[in-house]
């Protein structure tokens, strides 16, 4: 689930790069130093995938790698991988949350309240990531099907545990694709998903009881140590597959 690996992409030139750490901590906002540190200190790059596939294992479409030969075009397509491998976990967080404010299951209203805020938000992470496909020359996968009924039909308090380890589950899924980003203007992008990602997850973790410690890495309100636990493309897939259908 973790890889050790020393980080490469984007990752490596902002630790060895000044002017580009300088770029980058620009686009991502203030704040962001601290942070840019913990990322280069905690993610390793990806290689349980090669670039020019999609999330499922096939080949990328032609459209979806920018014309041009090389190592250019190449890094482009895997960042095209990367982020169409988010937009699909985007898609199924925003479908979960539509379904569970559909339902009717949840009666208190702040409860309420925060399904819709975090559902539009991830939303907006889906509109974000389908732009940035289509302006890079890409194509934007379509949105799973889904099958939330069974979590459903378990009731309120198996919705928010599902509802938090989908969350602590995003948050792990960009953490493990940082050292495989070439772009760091994409990679900015990713590391603010990945902050409000880890919030919800940390809000939700709470809201349903689970202390500083936990029995698997996606269920802890607060990380066990200093550096959060990335996943790769693979681990992140199989957990979902649940959810889809």
């Amino acid at each position: 689930m973790t890889d050790n690996t020393p980080p490469s992409g984007a990752v490596a030139e902002l630790r060895d790069d000044a002017a580009s750490r300088k770029s980058f901590l620009r686009l991502a906002g203030t704040g962001a130093a601290g942070s840019l540190a913990l990322l280069i200190a905690a993610c390793g790059s990806d290689d349980s995938t090669t670039s020019g596939t999609t999330p499922g294992g096939s080949e990328s479409p032609p459209e979806a790698s920018p014309s041009g030969q090389g190592a250019a075009g190449e890094s482009a397509a895997g960042d095209l991988e990367i982020l169409n491998y988010a937009l699909t976990l985007e898609y199924l967080e925003a479908d979960f949350y539509a379904q569970v404010i559909d339902s009717g299951l949840v009666k208190d209203k702040m409860l309420v309240e925060l399904a819709k805020a975090f559902g539009e938000t991830e939303q907006a992470h889906v509109d974000a990531l389908k732009m940035t496909i289509e302006s890079l020359g890409g194509t934007a996968v379509e949105a799973p099907k889904t099958k939330f009924g069974p979590v459903l039909d378990k009731g309120l308090k198996t919705v928010l545990e599902t509802a938090a380890t989908v969350e602590n589950l995003g948050a792990a899924a960009y953490l493990g694709q940082a050292g495989r980003i070439e772009s760091k203007e994409i990679l900015a992008a990713a590391l603010s998903i990945h902050s409000v990602e880890a919030r919800h997850a940390a809000a939700l973790n709470q809201l349903v009881g689970r202390g500083f410690a936990a029995g698997s890495p996606l269920e802890g309100s607060v990380p066990d140590g200093p550096f959060a636990a990335p996943m790769d493309m693979d681990a992140v897939l199989k957990a979902v597959k649940p959810f889809l259908a």
